[in-house]
C-alpha cells in the first residue's frame, strides 16, 4: 500500500464506523499557549478531552501534520541520520469522546492492522499497563492473543499523562517483531527487538495536585499511528525515507544535486535532511509561520537554513529548496490541500530566506574554518562560545548548523560562554520560547459556553432585542452590577460584531429598563460565545433582564468602509505587484487599515500611484457586493482568498466586489460607492519579507488631507516660502548644512592634527613595536573609521586604538597596519578590550569596532590594549 493508500483506508474505515472526519489542524496551535507546534493528534482535542469544549461528534478520526524538533521526542541532530526521525509527520488517530472505550479501540485496532493492512497477526505482540486487566482479558479472551503475546508493563512504558494534572489513564499498545530470536529469548517491547505500531491510549483518570486519581464520568480512548512508521513496514524497507511518502522528494533533490542516492553516506544524509527540512518549512509556512529571530519563526529559520546548508555540502550553490517545496506540494497537495492554494507564498518565502542565508553563509563559513584551524593549532577541542554567538547573531548561523559543521571536525564548543553571550543581548536572549502567546480562554468563558449561546444577526441591523444570559465582573459570575462597574455582557443574539479577521471589535451601548452599558470592545473569547465589554454607565443592570442593544452606527460604518477598502486594496495590490503577494495579517478599525503582506521592497511612489487608481477606479464604479455562503472548497476552487491565520469552517461566506473575491466573516459596504475614497498614508517593513502599508477611506482621506494642508501651511509660514518653492528652498538650506558640517570637520581634524589633541603625539614603542591608544574628545564615533585610516598612513607601521565617549556610550575603533595583520588581529583585540567597557564587537584583521555603555572602563581598555601587544610582541 502506498502512504496516500494507507492514510486514506484509515479515514475510511473509521468513517465507515461512525466518526466525523476531521481535517487536519495547522501545525500552530490554536488558543493553546502551552505548545509551540501541535505535536500529537490528539492536540487539537485536547480541550475536549478535559472538558471545556464540546463538539457536535463525540467519535472523530484524523490525519494530524505534527512538528517535533527537540525534547525526547526528537533531536534536530538525528534527522537524516536516523531512518526514523523526523521533524514533521503525520499521526493517524481515531478519537472517543465519551462514547466508546476499551472494548471497541482494541478491536478497532486489531481489525484495521490484520484485515485492512493485512498485517500477519503471528508477527505482532501488545503490551498493557500491569495493573490494567480488562485491557488483558479483552486482548486475551476477545482477540484470541496468546498469553505470551501480551506483556504486562509499567508506568514508564504504558500510562498516559497530559500533565501533572488532569486526564491520565493506562495505553495499550500494538507492536511489531522486528527480532524474532529476542522475542523467544525472553524479551520485552520496552527493549530492542519491537517496533511500537499503534499507542491506544485510555483516558480513565483524573489525577489531583496530590498525586491522587479519580474515575472519570466519561472515560475516552485518543489513539497514535505513524503514517510514516505503518508505511514503511507496509511497504518492507527499513528506512522511512525509503518509503513513497518520501521518494519522491528525494529524487528531486537528487536530480538538482546531479547526484545519485547511495554513493556516498555522508551526501545521503544531506538528502535526507533536504527532504524532511523542506516538508517541515513547506507546511509551517502554509500555516502562517515566517523566518525570524524569534519563537516559532527561529526554529523554520533555522530548519530552512540547516536544508540550505546541507543543500551547499550537495555542491548546491543557488536557492534551490523552493523547487523542492513544489514537489512536496505536488506529493501532499491531495491530502492537505491548503499547501496547494498557499504554493506561490510558499515558494516565495523559502527562495527569498535562502537568498538572504546563502549571502551570509560564505563570510560565516571563513570566519568558521580560520576559527577551526586556530582551534586544532593550540591543541583544543572546544571553540569559543563567542565565536558561535557571533555566527549566529552576525551570520544568522543556527548553533545547530554550527554544532553540525564542528561535529564534523571532531570538536564542540563552549555552550556557556554561548548562553552568556546570549543573556547579554536581551533581544536575542528573547528568542527563548515562551508559549505561543496567545492566551488561554479562561475557565468561565468555557463553563459558559457549555451552558449559553451567541448568535451575530448584525449584518442587516444594528439594533436588536435580546435578553441577559450572564453578566461578569472581574471575571466572576454576577447577577446583576451597578454604575461604575466594568463588566462582561452575554446575550443570546446580538447585532454587535466581535472582533476577528482582523475587523475590530463594535462599540455601542446596552441598555434596560433599570441602566445601560457603554460597550467599549466585544470579543469572541471561545467558539459560540460573544462577550461585550464595558462599564455600567447608569442605574444596575440584572442576568435575565430584556435589553435594547443598539451599535454605534458612525464607528460601524467608519469601520466597514476600511474594512471593503481592504479588499478592493489587496486586489488591487496583486495587480500591481503579482499574484505571489500574500496577506500576512490586518487591522481594520474605524480610523485607518492597516494590511501586512509579503514582499521584499518598499512600494514605490508609481506602484503607490497605481493602486491607489486601481482602488478608487472601482469605487467611483460603485459596484454592488456580493455575500454568499459556500462549501470551502467550492469558494477556493472559484478562486476566492482565504487569509490563512484564519481557521474556516465547512461553510463559509464569500464577499465579492466585482474582481475582488475573499472569504470573509466580517462587514462591509453594501457598495463599493459607499467607501468614498482611498489613500496610501504610510508604509513600512515590520520583518524579512514582510511590508505593512496603512490606509484610510471616507471621511479619514479628508481628515488627514486637511492634517496635511495644515503641516504645509505651518511649513510656509516658518521658511516663508510658498507650498510651491517648499522642495527648492529645503534643499538650498541642506546644502548649506552639509557645507557648514564640511567646515566643522575641516577645522576639527586641523586642530587635531599637530594640536595638543593630535593622537600622533601619544605614539609609543612597545617591544618594537608602534602603537596609539588615545582617547579623542572632539569626535563622533562616525569619524573614528577615517581618523584610524588617516593614523595608519601617518605611523606608517603599528596598531592604533582611540575611544570615544558620548553620554553613558563608548566607541572603540581599533586599526593594525598591513605589515602587521599576520602577527595582529584587529577583531580578536577589540573584543577582548570592548569587556572592560562593558560591550562586545569585531571585524576584519586590519580594522575592528566595538561599542559599550561603561565609559569609566576607557582608561583601563587603553591600558589592556598596550598590555596585550606587549605580551604578544614579547
Amino acid at each position: 500500500m502506498t502512504g496516500n493508500e494507507i492514510r486514506q483506508a484509515f479515514l475510511d474505515y473509521f468513517a465507515e464506523r461512525g466518526h466525523q472526519v476531521v481535517p487536519s489542524a495547522p501545525t500552530v496551535p490554536q488558543g493553546d499557549a502551552t505548545l509551540m507546534f501541535t505535536n500529537a493528534g490528539m492536540v487539537p482535542f485536547k480541550r475536549v478531552f478535559t472538558g471545556e469544549e464540546s463538539r457536535d461528534y463525540n467519535r472523530a478520526v484524523s490525519s494530524q501534520r505534527c512538528m517535533r524538533v527537540s525534547g525526547k521526542h526528537n533531536d534536530l541532530e538525528e534527522v537524516g541520520r536516523s531512518p526514523s526521525h523526523q521533524t514533521l509527520f503525520e499521526m493517524l488517530g481515531n478519537f472517543s469522546f465519551g462514547d466508546y472505550f476499551k472494548r471497541e479501540a482494541i478491536e478497532y485496532g486489531w481489525d484495521f492492522l490484520t484485515n485492512i493492512v493485512g498485517l500477519a497477526p503471528e508477527r505482532l505482540v501488545v503490551s498493557v499497563h500491569k495493573d490494567d486487566q480488562e485491557a488483558y482479558e479483552l486482548w486475551r479472551d476477545e482477540i484470541g492473543l496468546a498469553e505470551e503475546r501480551i506483556f504486562r508493563l509499567d508506568d514508564a512504558e504504558n500510562f498516559w499523562q497530559m500533565g501533572d494534572t488532569g486526564p491520565c489513564g493506562p495505553c495499550s499498545e500494538i507492536h511489531l517483531i522486528t527480532d524474532p530470536e529476542i522475542m523467544e529469548k525472553g524479551g520485552d517491547p520496552s527493549g530492542p527487538g519491537f517496533l511500537e505500531l499503534w499507542n491506544l491510549v485510555f483516558m480513565q483518570f483524573e489525577q489531583a495536585p496530590d498525586g491522587t486519581r479519580k474515575e472519570l464520568p466519561s472515560p475516552s480512548v485518543d489513539t497514535g499511528l505513524g503514517l510514516e512508521r505503518i508505511a514503511t513496514v507496509m511497504q518492507g524497507v527499513t528506512s522511512n525515507y525509503d518509503t513513497d511518502l518520501f521518494r519522491p522528494i528525494m529524487a528531486r533533490v537528487q536530480q538538482i544535486a546531479g547526484y545519485e542516492y547511495g554513493s556516498d553516506p555522508d551526501k545521503d544524509v544531506s538528502i535526507r535532511v533536504v527532504t524532511d527540512h523542506v516538508r517541515a518549512c513547506t507546511f509551517l509556512i502554509g500555516d502562517g509561520v515566517l523566518p525570524s529571530n524569534a519563537g516559532r519563526g527561529y526554529v523554520l529559520r533555522r530548519v530552512l537554513r540547516r536544508a540550505a546548508r546541507h543543500g551547499v555540502l550537495l555542491g548546491i550553490d543557488e536557492p534551490f529548496l523552493f523547487e523542492v517545496a513544489d514537489t512536496v506540494i505536488q506529493e501532499m497537495g491531495a491530502a492537505f490541500p491548503e499547501i496547494r492554494e498557499r504554493r506561490d507564498f510558499i515558494r516565495d518565502t523559502i527562495r527569498k530566506e535562502e537568498e538572504r542565508f546563502l549571502k551570509t553563509l560564505g563570510r560565516g563559513l571563513a570566519l568558521l574554518d580560520e576559527q577551526i584551524v586556530a582551534v586544532r593549532r593550540d591543541k583544543h577541542t572546544r571553540l569559543s562560545g563567542d565565536v558561535v554567538f557571533q555566527l549566529y547573531d552576525t551570520f544568522g548561523f543556527p548553533t545547530d548548523l554550527t554544532q553540525d559543521i564542528l561535529r564534523g571536525h571532531g570538536l564542540d564548543y563552549d555552550q556557556d560562554r554561548f548562553d552568556e553571550c546570549m543573556r547579554e543581548q536581551a533581544e536575542r536572549a528573547r528568542a527563548a520560547w515562551k508559549g505561543s502567546g496567545e492566551a488561554a480562554p479562561a475557565e468561565v468563558y468555557n463553563a459558559l459556553a457549555n451552558e449559553l449561546s451567541s448568535e451575530f444577526v448584525g449584518y442587516e441591523q444594528l439594533a436588536g432585542r435580546s435578553k441577559i444570559s450572564a453578566i461578569l465582573v472581574a471575571g466572576e459570575r454576577v447577577q446583576q452590577a451597578s454604575e461604575g462597574e466594568r463588566v462582561e455582557v452575554i446575550v443570546p443574539t446580538t447585532p454587535f460584531y466581535a472582533e476577528s479577521g482582523g475587523q475590530v471589535g463594535d462599540v455601542g451601548k446596552i441598555s434596560t429598563e433599570s441602566g445601560a452599558v457603554e460597550v467599549e470592545d466585544v470579543q469572541r473569547p471561545v467558539e459560540g460565545l460573544i462577550v461585550h465589554t464595558g462599564c455600567v454607565g447608569i442605574g444596575t443592570i440584572r442576568s435575565g433582564e430584556d435589553v435594547q442593544l443598539e451599535v454605534d452606527r458612525e464607528q460601524r460604518a467608519a469601520t466597514f468602509r476600511n474594512h471593503s477598502g481592504t479588499h478592493l486594496f489587496q486586489w488591487a495590490l496583486r495587480q500591481v505587484l503579482g499574484s505571489q503577494v500574500t496577506q500576512a495579517g490586518s487591522l481594520v478599525g474605524p480610523e485607518r487599515l492597516r494590511f501586512d503582506f509579503t514582499h521584499d521592497n518598499p512600494l514605490t511612489g508609481d506602484e503607490i500611484r497605481e493602486v491607489e487608481d486601481l482602488v478608487n477606479g472601482l469605487i467611483f464604479e460603485n459596484i454592488g457586493s456580493s455575500v454568499e455562503t459556500r462549501s470551502y472548497p467550492d469558494a477556493i476552487a472559484a478562486g476566492a482568498i482565504a487569509m490563512f491565520s484564519e481557521k474556516y469552517g465547512d461553510e463559509v461566506r464569500v464577499v465579492t466586489f466585482g474582481p475582488s473575491v475573499e472569504l470573509c466573516g466580517g462587514t462591509h459596504a453594501s457598495a463599493t460607492g459607499d467607501i468614498g475614497c482611498f489613500r496610501i498614508i504610510g508604509q513600512s517593513a515590520i520583518g524579512a519579507g514582510v511590508r505593512r502599508v496603512e490606509a484610510q477611506t471616507g471621511f479619514g482621506v479628508i481628515q488627514q488631507s486637511r492634517r496635511d494642508e495644515s503641516l504645509l501651511r505651518e511649513a510656509s509660514g516658518l521658511l516663508r516660502a510658498s507650498p510651491a518653492d517648499l522642495p527648492e528652498r529645503i534643499s538650498k538650506m541642506l546644502e548649506r548644512q552639509r557645507e557648514l558640517e564640511r567646515e566643522l570637520e575641516k577645522t576639527r581634524a586641523q586642530m587635531r592634527r599637530g594640536g595638543s589633541g593630535d593622537p600622533l603625539q601619544s605614539a609609543r614603542e612597545v617591544a618594537g613595536v608602534k602603537l596609539i591608544a588615545a582617547e579623542v574628545e572632539d569626535a563622533n564615533p562616525k569619524e573614528l573609521r577615517q581618523m584610524i585610516d588617516e593614523l595608519k598612513q601617518r605611523l606608517g607601521s603599528g596598531l592604533v586604538l582611540l575611544a570615544v565617549r558620548q553620554n553613558d556610550k563608548v566607541s572603540l575603533a581599533l586599526g593594525v597596519t598591513s605589515d602587521l595583520t599576520n602577527r595582529f588581529k584587529a577583531g580578536a583585540l577589540v573584543k577582548e578590550i570592548s569587556t572592560l567597557v562593558g560591550g562586545s564587537g569585531g571585524g576584519r584583521p586590519d580594522f575592528a569596532q566595538a561599542g559599550g555603555n561603561q565609559p569609566d572602563g576607557v582608561p583601563q581598555a587603553l591600558e589592556r590594549f598596550v598590555e596585550l601587544i606587549e605580551s604578544a610582541a614579547g
